[in-house]
């Protein structure tokens, strides 16, 4: 069974940094993308960051030369680094992995996993 489990998070002042990580069980490791959304209080999810199975990267805009994407296939583990945050960073981030079969991944039909969400929290 596929799970994902995220850590890293915490309280920062705004300008600091932090790095979150997502360790994946039970799944070939981003064999059909992985990434992060995140969640401010009171909004919806919002996405934030893709790494492709093929290694392409992509950022929202609010994030873009800020955060940094990357991942370790070795120790299975995703990773979001966060530079220059802002009190507007403060959300729940979740990472996901789409675990869709090859066949599907190559149809275009996802099978979406969720990590449990992990806060951080910028101050001003």
């Amino acid at each position: 069974q596929v799970h994902l489990v995220e850590s890293g998070g915490g309280s920062v002042q705004a300008g600091g940094s932090l790095k979150l990580s997502c360790r994946s069980f039970g799944y070939a490791f981003n064999s059909c993308g992985m990434g992060w959304f995140r969640q401010p209080p009171g909004k919806a999810r919002e996405w934030v960051s893709t790494l492709t199975e093929y290694g392409a990267i992509v950022y929202g805009d609010s994030v873009k030369g800020r955060f940094t994407i990357s991942e370790d296939k070795a120790k299975n583990t995703l990773y979001l680094e966060m530079n220059n945050l802002k009190t507007e960073d403060t959300a729940v981030y979740y990472c996901y992995a789409d675990a869709a079969s090859p066949k599907d991944c190559a149809d275009g039909s996802p099978d979406f996993v969720w990590g449990q969400g992990i806060q951080v929290t910028v101050s001003s």
